[in-house]
């Protein structure tokens, strides 16, 4: 057995239970997880963290494996990987102090989501007259009358640009700590794998998630809430390009593209965290770590309330309802980008980057 660095309980349970699984080998068709395990005899924390960020949570294993509680050995590969997962976020964080965050993520990303909405909703309104704030405003430039573009820009971009930088090292130290080599056709093969979900098809006919039956109801919402999430910064990249390239000043209409992008988007997020956060309340307790839940939860909850402030937003920004409704959006974006590199998203950069792994070995 490797000694490579002290364990801690997390990694001891992985390691045991990935030295049962290499035995028994039952599982070996169920996702990109027990292939990789099998090119291996014995498991250092690099591989632990590699197979962790591999491991998609369909939990398809835990129901088939005859090693699960309540025999003695306890198997539970979901749990394991889970656990794990959460202290390799922690030990590739940047910066490095930052891990902490980790330890109580539901409570703190709370805290910082309450924190930065109240600020800037206090802020606007000591800026602005309560006349500006309740005024309906229309026609271009109608946002920029409750908050100027510069602040809008400067404190949009400062947050996205950092929560970017922090996301790129974090994965950056994870790559160099699994030791996997970079090739632009395994980078390609990862990122089908990543865009289609490919591992969250289970053994072929979808997780075993809710329970223990078979659904593809993870898979497709996971669509929903990325996919959304993409074309809600396409929305943000194209309106940038009207209003630099063009002179065209927002607020647009409602047939524009950037309206189009971002409705759809929108519509796609709140579906897909909606969906997700009912398939957690319903999700079988047995296979979960429950020290990760709280994160998970104001994650999909954060999201799920950015997407739903900026539907009403657009639905209500020719009425006086409009001011408050964009300092409120606009704190809840500036929190999502804080917390970012200190959630569970940091998961979908750290699973790339094993997947890419993952096809080299192969």
């Amino acid at each position: 057995m490797l000694t490579d660095t002290p364990l801690s309980e997390a990694m001891a349970d992985a390691r045991h239970n990935m030295e049962i699984c290499n035995a028994c080998r039952y599982c070996e068709g169920f996702c990109a997880v027990f292939p990789a395990m099998q090119r291996r005899r014995e498991f250092s924390t690099a591989d632990l963290d590699h197979l962790a960020s591999l491991c998609h949570g369909c939990q398809g294993c835990f129901y088939a494996c005859q090693y699960a509680p309540p025999h003695p050995w306890g198997i539970n590969v979901p749990q394991a990987f889970a656990e794990v997962r959460a202290e390799s976020y922690a030990a590739h964080a940047w910066p490095q102090p930052m891990g902490v965050v980790f330890a109580r993520n539901g409570t703190l990303v709370s805290l910082l989501t309450a924190g930065i909405v109240t600020l800037v909703l206090i802020l606007a309104g000591a800026m602005q007259s309560s006349d500006v704030m309740l005024a309906p405003h229309s026609g271009p430039g109608a946002f920029f009358a409750v908050i100027s573009y510069n602040v809008m820009v400067f404190t949009a971009s400062a947050a996205f640009l950092y929560a970017l930088l922090a996301m790129v090292l974090s994965t950056a130290s994870f790559w160099r700590a699994s030791g996997g080599r970079f090739r632009p056709i395994h980078f390609a093969r990862a990122l089908h794998d990543a865009m289609t979900l490919k591992n969250l098809g289970g053994g072929g006919d979808g997780c075993n998630y809710p329970g223990e039956g078979f659904s593809f109801s993870r898979r497709w919402l996971h669509h929903a809430m990325a996919y959304g999430f993409l074309l809600c910064f396409a929305a943000t990249a194209v309106a940038t390009i009207f209003h630099h390239g063009f002179g065209w000043i927002a607020p647009y209409a409602p047939l524009s593209l950037p309206v189009i992008l971002g409705t759809v988007g929108g519509v796609l997020m709140l579906i897909g965290t909606s969906g997700l956060l009912w398939l957690k309340i319903l999700a079988d307790p047995a296979p979960a770590a429950r020290a990760v839940l709280g994160g998970e939860y104001a994650l999909l909850i954060l999201l799920a309330t950015v997407a739903k402030t900026g539907l009403l937003l657009l639905v209500l920004r020719g009425t006086g309802a409009m001011g408050w409704l964009l300092a409120l959006h606009l704190g809840f974006v500036l929190a999502l980008f804080l917390a970012l590199p200190y959630s569970k998203f940091i998961h979908g950069l750290f699973r790339t980057a094993a997947l890419v792994r993952d096809h080299g070995e192969r």
